[in-house]
């Protein structure tokens, strides 16, 4: 998901202006505007190069003239050669100390260079020298929220809109303020306005689109979507942004057909890879997945991300200490990256290493404390020690952090059931069947603690439910097969124990199943 903010680069409005003011005397100066004048010509064309040859000659002819050195810091920057543009912007501050659109362009030169603070300083000078200048606030806006610092942000956004409410990006960037501090309805409103002054602007609709996916409306979202590329067929991160969209939806083949358009348009879009990646591994390729995560990490060796995902490739995959490889790389690169630490305690608890692996979730909870799949991940290994009390306590800070999450009721009440509080298992497992009808092992679980109480008939209901929502849930035959022969089914139990076994059983339960049914004489 990548979301882009427009930022105002203000030298190249004073062209006219100054075309309108050259002065009638032959010589130095007029030669210099004339060149100047021929500059801004060539940069309105989209010809950063020739402009700038103009603005030199201009500079030759006129060493003093301010306005020159801006508008060629502009061409350079249009052209992403921002220190030079600086050391122009620069020079023109020098030359006019109190030139409020060359501290603005500079100021919007540090924000792509990623000093924000410097960008701020150059911007608060900018909005000293005319707190009038809806462009200074607008771009001080924006370097304050990419410092994270939302609040200002918007209020910065709101004094550009104020000062002129008809420009369509000032909504679009306070409306990604208000998505990045997680107000998607304030964020939508934004784009919304932004999108009733230009219909055309196609990164409105693909914003709007991932904040209605964020909003868990992924059918509004794909529609943004489709407007943003039918404005602009060449907007890979609008095909990227609606794989995501189909991918949440389930929809993984069309899904990578967006990927796979995204990646067409731009080789180098690493989100892209990654995603495509995260597609293949739902559809259990995860060969594919890996090959694609290789990829992200080429074009972006410093990836987090993309060695985290193949880490957890590689762990589906069995190959845990090629996972453990990668999730070390992904801390290396950012420690503070809690995700990381769940996945790779999950690697450590599927090699049977617990201690490691409450390590890694003890390590996750630290660095974000509202983390609940971090408890939940934490409950199932000290579930695995046979410390179940610790392991429900977990479960219950899971749910008091996330009320809706399933998995964390359907655990609980797996750590419930190894206490022999059968009760308490199935009203969790309620609970996990409430939030998640579709919930094959939620029903399974149930089914098994009714029979374990003796209701044979509930036990039945619960089993077939699951198979019915996982056709290849094993060991759902294998259990139905039982409460079959407890209660005399033979034929029925026949039946299920032997579709157990042809779907794959672990070797224990394998064994198990072939007992019973020689004793039950097949």
């Amino acid at each position: 998901m990548k979301k882009k903010a427009l930022f105002v680069l203000a030298g190249l409005l004073i062209g006219a202006v100054l075309a309108a003011c050259a002065p009638s005397q032959v010589g130095p100066d007029a030669q210099a505007i004339e060149h100047y004048n021929r500059g801004n010509a060539y940069d309105d064309e989209g010809d950063p190069d020739r402009a700038i040859a103009e603005y030199d000659r201009a500079i030759t002819l006129d060493p003093e003239f301010a306005k020159a050195y801006l508008n060629r810091g502009g061409a350079y920057f249009d052209k992403g050669e921002f220190d030079r543009a600086i050391a122009d912007y620069d020079q023109a501050i020098d030359l006019d100390p109190k030139y409020a659109l060359a501290y603005n362009n500079r100021g919007a030169a540090y924000n792509d260079l990623g000093d924000y603070d410097r960008a701020i300083a150059d911007l608060d000078q900018a909005i000293a020298l005319d707190s009038k200048d809806a462009k200074a606030y607008h771009n001080r806006g924006l370097a304050y929220e990419r410092k994270h610092d939302f609040d200002q942000a918007i209020a910065d956004y709101g004094q550009a809109i104020a000062l002129d409410p008809q420009a369509a990006p000032r909504f679009n960037n306070r409306a990604n303020a208000y998505a990045d501090k997680g107000d998607p309805d304030r964020a939508i409103a934004d784009y919304d306005q932004a999108i009733a002054l230009d219909p055309e602007f196609a990164l409105a609709y693909n914003n709007r689109g991932i904040a209605y996916r964020q909003k868990g409306d992924p059918d509004r979202a794909i529609a943004d979507y489709d407007q943003a590329i039918a404005l602009d067929p060449q907007y890979s991160e609008a095909y990227n942004n609606r794989g995501l969209a189909y991918a949440y939806k389930g929809d993984f083949d069309r899904a990578i057909a967006d990927f796979d358009r995204a990646i067409t348009l731009d080789p180098e879009i690493v989100d892209a890879y990654n995603n495509r990646g995260a597609a293949y591994a739902d559809k259990g390729e995860l060969d594919r997945a890996i090959a694609d995560y290789d990829q992200a990490i080429v074009l972006d060796p410093e990836d987090r991300k993309a060695y985290n995902n193949r880490g957890v490739a590689y762990k589906d995959m069995g190959d845990y200490d090629r996972a453990i490889a990668d999730f070390d790389r992904a801390i290396a690169l950012d420690p503070e990256f809690a995700k990381v630490y769940v996945d790779r305690g999950n690697a450590y608890k599927q090699k049977g290493d617990l201690e490691r692996a409450i390590a890694d979730y003890d390590q996750a909870i630290a660095l974000d404390p509202e983390f609940a799949a971090a408890f939940v991940n934490r409950g199932n290994a000290y579930d695995d020690k046979g410390d179940f009390n610790r392991a429900i306590a977990d479960y219950d800070q899971a749910i008091v952090l996330n009320p809706q999450f399933a998995d964390a009721y359907n655990n609980r009440g797996l750590a419930y059931a190894n206490k022999g509080d059968l009760e308490r298992a199935i009203a969790d497992y309620d609970q996990a069947i409430a939030l998640d009808p579709e919930d094959a092992y939620a029903y399974n679980n149930r089914g098994v603690a009714y029979f374990l109480i003796g209701n044979h008939d509930q036990a039945l209901a619960d089993l077939g439910k699951a198979i019915e929502i996982d056709s290849g849930f094993a060991s759902a035959y294998y259990l139905r097969g039982l409460v079959h022969g407890e209660i005399g089914e033979r034929e029925r139990a026949i039946s299920d124990l032997e579709k157990s076994i042809e779907l794959g059983l672990d070797a224990g339960t394998k064994q198990a199943a072939e007992e019973i049914l020689e004793d039950l004489g097949q």
